[in-house]
């Protein structure tokens, strides 16, 4: 089993950056590695069960499933249900942590999975680099955006 922790301080309020990544559809939006997302059966991004579909610009395809969120402690958790990666057992959340002496933002990002032998290297250092730390970076230069 693989884990992976990445995390990083964003400068702007928790709610500031909350309000970003609380929506389970919205990555589209911000996460450079995404080309399109969608809901599937058009229910609510936020509900549990909801399923995004979506493609990586590399043009992969990839659907998780939402298995937790709540709004109070900045959390949300979700699966990979299918996917072209060969990532298995993926279970990742995301927790936001007011650093409150700034009035800043604790981002961590973690993850379990398997994958096939000899590959636990090359797709953890994808999911640490290319996903974790891209969208720390995408949502920093986001919220410095005018």
């Amino acid at each position: 089993m693989v884990n992976i922790y990445r995390s990083t301080v964003i400068t702007a309020p928790i709610d500031t950056v909350w309000q970003i990544l609380c929506d389970f559809n919205a990555h589209a939006e911000w996460h450079p590695a995404i080309a399109t997302s969608t809901i599937e059966q058009q229910k609510n991004p936020n509900q549990i069960g909801a399923v995004r579909n979506f493609s990586l610009t590399n043009q992969q395809k990839v659907r998780e499933q939402l298995l937790h969120l709540c709004h109070k402690h900045h959390t949300y958790t979700y699966t990979i249900v299918d996917s072209d990666i060969p990532l298995f057992h993926y279970v990742a959340t995301v927790t936001l942590y007011p650093v409150t002496d700034k009035n800043h933002t604790f981002w961590v990002w973690q993850s379990t999975f398997d994958t096939p032998n000899g590959q636990q290297n090359t797709l953890a250092e994808t999911v640490a680099t290319t996903i974790y730390e891209a969208g720390f970076e995408a949502v920093r230069n986001l919220i410095k955006t005018p």
